[in-house]
């Protein structure tokens, strides 16, 4: 049995969910990995480099605003709040907890 949303086959749950919430794989917009940082572990000079284009982004898109463009003030303040986060991935990585077992490392 074939399931299909609209015209497109659905071959995993993953894609069923996607298409019947109207989830796109690579969302549009911002990286997030730019500003939040790569579910992956980087090194100190890649995340100093990231970090200083993601400042870059965010003020050129703070400036976009200030000229009245208001999605790109929305971007800059999304944005922002981003780098403030951690990928719940790293977090449990730096703490030190395996993740598969839940024994610290």
């Amino acid at each position: 049995m074939r399931t299909y949303i609209g015209h497109q086959q659905v071959l995993t749950t993953e894609e069923f969910a996607e298409l019947a919430f109207g989830f796109e794989e690579s969302p549009a917009g911002l990286d997030v990995d730019l500003f939040r940082g790569p579910l992956a572990p980087e090194t100190t000079e890649q995340r100093a480099a990231r970090l200083d284009v993601a400042r870059e982004v965010i003020a050129d898109l703070a400036a976009e605003g200030e000229r009245g463009d208001e999605v790109a003030a929305w971007d800059a303040l999304y944005a922002d709040a981003l780098m403030r986060t951690t990928p719940l991935l790293q977090a449990v990585t730096v703490a030190g907890v395996f993740v598969e077992t839940g024994e610290a490392a």
